[in-house]
């Protein structure tokens, strides 16, 4: 029963990107290590490979649509890109295995990574469910300067969880360059494109672990949803989907903070 519950998580993931052009790429990781039962360190390089090209798929299509900025793509696909291959290749492998916060508590670096994980959840969930869309560019004279420390931010925040970053990317391409809503979608679909497949290689040990029969089942699920999800915007409003992704992504985010830290103390009261 799980097993078909994820494959079906993983064609919702596309959808989402097809769809709202972002957002599905934030509930990758709980399908990955709770219906799949992936490690986490694990699941952050099979998150961010099919992440990265279901969204190389979707931003192929905004391209032909003519529906993307290629300039402010690059503009934050660069600081971004490079961060997420530092982060990869040289902060995730020094995280210890272990924290001891007191004599009897230890949190386990997968417990750590889950829990940061769920922090950044609930953050871009709020986003969905606001869905306040900005207008009007501000700093003006130092964009330039905020965009690239925003990528930074961005890249290392993606190189640690696996996960797109769209709900950061995209407030970012319309508040510092100004594009409007629906460029703005099909923009960020190629900076996290260009963000997870240049992070995946960034840490080779998790590379060799992946066992890639089944990534790339979940993938082509995913790459089917793109093209659903693409095809479901001719029919519905995507911005009352997006809010109700929100709150289902709330929903998840909860329950892995529950989990995790009824493990965290499960672990604490056995010693």
């Amino acid at each position: 029963m799980e097993l078909w519950v994820g494959y079906a998580a993983a064609a919702l993931i596309g959808i989402s990107l097809g769809f709202i052009g972002g957002g599905g790429s934030i509930i990758t990781i709980p399908v990955l290590v709770y219906l799949f039962h992936i490690e986490p360190t694990l699941a952050t390089a099979y998150s961010l490979f099919i992440v990265g090209v279901t969204s190389l798929v979707g931003g192929v299509q905004r391209v032909l649509s003519k529906t993307i900025d290629l300039r402010s793509a690059l503009l934050l696909a660069i600081p971004s890109t490079a961060t997420v291959y530092v982060t990869r290749h040289f902060v995730l492998p020094q995280i210890p295995e272990s924290i001891r916060l007191s004599e009897t508590l230890v949190i386990t670096r997968d417990m750590a990574l889950m829990l940061f994980f769920a922090v950044i959840m609930i953050l871009a969930s709020l986003r969905m469910i606001r869905d306040k869309q900005a207008g009007e560019r501000y700093f003006v004279n130092h964009y330039y300067i905020a965009v690239i420390l925003l990528g930074s931010v961005i890249g290392i925040i993606t190189g640690i969880v696996g996960a797109g970053g769209g709900f950061l990317i995209i407030p970012v391409l319309i508040v510092f360059l100004g594009l409007p809503m629906k460029r703005a979608l099909g923009t960020s679909l190629v900076v996290i494109a260009s963000n997870s497949l240049i992070g995946v290689f960034g840490n080779l040990n998790l590379v060799k672990q992946i066992n890639f029969e089944f990534l790339f089942t979940l993938t082509a699920l995913a790459v089917a949803g793109v093209f659903i999800g693409t095809y479901l915007t001719k029919f519905f409003e995507g911005r009352k989907l997006k809010s109700g992704f929100g709150w289902f992504a709330l929903a998840v985010a909860l329950f892995v903070i529950v989990k995790e830290t009824g493990i965290l103390a499960l672990r604490d009261f056995n010693h």
